[in-house]
C-alpha cells in the first residue's frame, strides 16, 4: 500500500507513479479505518508494512549519504533481486527490469553517464549481465560484498535468501 500515510495526514508531501502499465485500486479511508477497527490483525499488518517502508528509506538514506556510486548501484541491484524473488518475480539471480538507466540514475542520485560507467564496471568484473530489459547476477556473493548488502532491513526472513 503505497500511501498509507494519507490515512492520517490530510496533505501528501509526495507523489507516486508507475513505470509500467498497472492496475490500482483506491480504498476509502472510512472503510479502511472500519476494517482496521474490526480486524486488528490487519491493522497490525499495515503498521508492519509502514515500519518496513521506514527501514528501507533509512537504508536508502545511508546509501545516498555514505556510499560511493559503485556500492550504491550494487546495493540497489541486490535489493531489487531479493525483493523480486520474495514475490516470485525472479528466477534465481535473474529479473526483468522495466526501466531505463536514466530512471535508475534518478533514483540513485547519479548522472546517467556515471551510472553507465558503474554498470560497465560491474559487467567487466563479471558480476552482472544487463541488457534488453533483463538483469542477471553472475556472482551473488561478490555483488553483495560490493554493495555492502545485508538484507535484514527488508524483514523478509528466509525469502531474502537468493536461490541462485
Amino acid at each position: 500500500m503505497p500511501d498509507l500515510m494519507s490515512l492520517h495526514l490530510p496533505v501528501m508531501d509526495n507523489s507516486i507513479g508507475t513505470l509500467v502499465a498497472s492496475k490500482v485500486a483506491f480504498i476509502d479511508h472510512k472503510a479502511l479505518r472500519d476494517l482496521i477497527r474490526d480486524h486488528p490483525r490487519i491493522g497490525d499488518a499495515l503498521w508492519r508494512d509502514t515500519l518496513i517502508d521506514a527501514a528501507i528509506i533509512r537504508e536508502w538514506l545511508v546509501g545516498v549519504g555514505r556510499r560511493d556510486a559503485y556500492p550504491r548501484v550494487a546495493h540497489l541491484i541486490c535489493e531489487m533481486i531479493v525483493r523480486m524473488q520474495a514475490v516470485g518475480e525472479a528466477n534465481g539471480g535473474s529479473v526483468n527490469l522495466p526501466f531505463t538507466q536514466g530512471t535508475l540514475s534518478d533514483a540513485l542520485g547519479l548522472s546517467s553517464v556515471h551510472l553507465n560507467r558503474v554498470i560497465q564496471s560491474l559487467r567487466s568484473e563479471g558480476l552482472i549481465i544487463w541488457g534488453r530489459g533483463r538483469l542477471e547476477v553472475l556472482d551473488w556473493k561478490k555483488l553483495q560484498e560490493a554493495g555492502q548488502f545485508e538484507p535484514s532491513y527488508l524483514h523478509l526472513g528466509d525469502a531474502a535468501r537468493l536461490n541462485a
